[in-house]
């Protein structure tokens, strides 16, 4: 089967909630790659997590987690500086970050730390989210996905917040555009693709990643479910389950998750209708994680699944 190597943020989230009518701030381990570690972990499947942590009690945690939950480890750089916070508020269950730390503790890691061997000897490699929109993490991430041998595997993951202006917005679009490129798999949500070209649809956005060379590409379109396109293939829109959601924090890296689990499983389907087996069991995972409060943790694991989802995956 293989393991995935997972590139990108680790950090810890403070999660708007309410007790005793008051309004406080609930830590949780968080960062879209290291949920991707550990739904995949959880599913199953074995990760290498590469990646930087800050050098305090906060990284000492989030390093104890990884390693509790079972994510490979060997591959974590410490840096001295202070753990990224990701101040998150809700409008209902849908999250909305506000980062703090400079310089992000998550960006550090460098083209040396990256293990070429460990790289080419995955199944899978994944990398994208906010830790690419800075050095040396960028180089670090071009050095692994040019490691011949893994299947690719990109999330832009993008953050309003941290794009000030059109520029910025142009700058990401042609970053992650080098990405796509030679992606086997993109996975992004529905505003992912409204920030990145301009209000652009999953149908627009799907084409129009298919035609920078990506081989298949799915878009999370939250409750409504997801698009899934190939090349050579028809796109179709295939719904979630009905649930009731409470947070939907890591929802669409649960998705990823889920995905890179059956690519370590299974390998890429041979044709279209497999993919879209694929996102179904991926929508099985985020409507079990929308249910429960909290990113990293709200991962579930395939027993889990299989007793709230049953014969439907």
């Amino acid at each position: 089967m293989g393991y995935a190597v997972v590139l990108g943020e680790a950090l810890v989230d403070l999660l708007e909630t309410g007790r005793d009518g008051e309004l406080i701030y609930r830590q949780a381990i968080g960062g879209a790659p290291l949920n991707v570690s550990v739904g995949v972990t959880r599913l199953g499947g074995e990760v290498q997590y590469l990646g930087s942590l800050g050098n305090d009690t906060l990284g000492d945690r989030i390093a104890a987690f990884l390693r509790q939950v079972g994510v490979g480890t060997t591959g974590l750089t410490r840096v001295p500086v202070p753990t990224t916070l990701a101040v998150t508020t809700f409008d209902g269950a849908e999250p909305t970050f506000q980062f703090y730390g400079e310089p992000p503790s998550y960006a550090l890691l460098r083209p040396e730390d990256i293990d070429e061997k460990v790289v080419a000897e995955a199944a899978v490699v994944y990398t994208g989210s906010i830790s690419l929109m800075r050095e040396p993490f960028r180089s670090a991430a071009r050095k692994a996905w040019a490691v011949p041998g893994p299947l690719r595997v990109f999330d832009p993951n993008v953050r309003p917040k941290l794009l000030p202006d059109a520029a910025a917005v142009t700058e990401l679009r042609d970053l992650v555009e080098e990405f796509f490129a030679t992606a086997d798999l993109v996975k992004l949500s529905s505003a992912d693709a409204e920030v990145l070209w301009d209000g652009a649809g999953p149908v627009a956005a799907a084409e129009r990643i298919l035609g920078t060379g990506a081989k298949a590409v799915v878009v999370t379109c939250g409750s409504k479910g997801a698009y899934v396109a190939t090349t050579g293939g028809n796109g179709v829109m295939l719904p979630a389950p009905a649930v009731e959601a409470v947070d939907a924090t890591g929802a669409g890296d649960s998705v990823m998750g889920a995905l890179v689990r059956r690519l370590l499983a299974d390998g890429v389907p041979a044709e279209p209708e497999g993919w879209q087996g694929y996102v179904r069991f991926a929508l099985a995972v985020a409507g079990l994680v929308c249910e429960r409060p909290g990113g990293a943790v709200a991962m579930p694991t395939a027993e889990e699944l299989t007793a709230r989802w049953g014969a439907l995956i």
